[in-house]
Order: C-alpha cells, then sequence, then structure tokens
C-alpha cells in the first residue's frame, strides 16, 4: 500500500519536469533569436547591406529593381576611387532621407570638365564603357574637386535622366555610405561590379 503512493508521487515528479524543461528551451530560443537579430541589425548598419534600384539613372548598368550588395566599412579602411559605384546620401535639401546610387568619376584633387558631350578629367577624355551614349545635357561645366569631394553621375547619360553633381554639385565624402560590390538578384543579372 505504502509502494503504491510512493509510485503516484514519482509519477508526479515525472510529469513536472518536461514543461519546465519546455519553457528553458523557449528561453534559450528566444534568447538566441534576440542575438541573431541584434548581430543583423549591426552587420546591416555598420557592414554591408542589400539595396534595391530604383529607377532608370544607372542603365545600361543597374536596371530597376535589381539587388545590390552593398559593402559599407570599405570606405572605413580607403577612399573611393574613380569608376566605383557608391551608395550616398542624397545632398539635395528639398528630400528627406534618401539614398541615390551613382558612378564616381572624378576625386579630390581632380579638374573636371564637361565638353561636346564628353567628360574630361585633369585634361583626358573619358572613355567610358558603362555607358551608352555621349552627355546628352551638354551645358559647359568646369571645375576642381576640393579635399574630400567627389564627382558622382549615374551611367545613363540621356538628358535630365540622372540627378547627380551635374545637378547638385560634388559629394562630400562623409556623404558616400558604402560601395555596390555586386548585382544580387534578379539572378539573371548577377555579377560583380
Amino acid at each position: 500500500m505504502d509502494n503504491s503512493v510512493f509510485t503516484e508521487k514519482e509519477s508526479l515528479q515525472t510529469n513536472a519536469g518536461p514543461p519546465r524543461k519546455w519553457r528553458s528551451n523557449l528561453v534559450d530560443w528566444i534568447k538566441a533569436l534576440i542575438i541573431a537579430m541584434v548581430i543583423v541589425v549591426l552587420l546591416q548598419t555598420y557592414v554591408f547591406n542589400l539595396s534595391k534600384v530604383k529607377g532608370e539613372s544607372m542603365q545600361p548598368t543597374l536596371h530597376e529593381q535589381d539587388r545590390l550588395f552593398v559593402d559599407k566599412i570599405v570606405y572605413a579602411f580607403a577612399k573611393p576611387k574613380r569608376g566605383e559605384v557608391v551608395i550616398l546620401r542624397d545632398p539635395s535639401p528639398d528630400v528627406g532621407k534618401q539614398y541615390l546610387v551613382k558612378r564616381v568619376v572624378a576625386i579630390p584633387g581632380d579638374e573636371l570638365q564637361i565638353s561636346n558631350h564628353q567628360l574630361i578629367v585633369n585634361g583626358v577624355v573619358q572613355s567610358e564603357s558603362y555607358t551608352n551614349t555621349g552627355i546628352e545635357d551638354n551645358k559647359p561645366f568646369h571645375l576642381t574637386l576640393q579635399v574630400d569631394e567627389y564627382f558622382v553621375m549615374g551611367d545613363n547619360r540621356h538628358h535630365e535622366k540622372s540627378k547627380d553633381s551635374r545637378r547638385f554639385g560634388p559629394v562630400h565624402s562623409s556623404d558616400i555610405i558604402g560601395r555596390a560590390d555586386m548585382i544580387v538578384w534578379p539572378l539573371s543579372n548577377f555579377r560583380w561590379l
């Protein structure tokens, strides 16, 4: 008779065990998810992110809805170079928090000129294989970039198809937030830039 009472207590203790273990596992899963989310946010804020192309200003290189892998840490160790595709804060005063994707065509100290539908940097006409037309809005343009100033343009050089440094002037290095390294989507367009 005493033996049966002991068996009931033992039975109760056995049933009480798993719910505690289940709760403990749930807490562990929640902690792991929170840590993973914090890591993802930190990586996207400071190291890399994926950006979606809007508009036609970078055609023929980039197209509407292309997804870009953006390296956000590279410019902590190096300066942007001519020819790199960058993501920058729109410096126009009339916009909120908008970003642009453009190509660096001139760097600090460069003398830049637009003449006869051509881009001339430091007296040399630039061979721009990434664009399929000359500069159509052929307003004479001449300037020398100061320290930490960059001149950026869209690859689409048709008249008024790109909002770039021709409209808002040189971009300060602090406005450049990363380098677009590759197109990751759609897979048919996957390639390094």
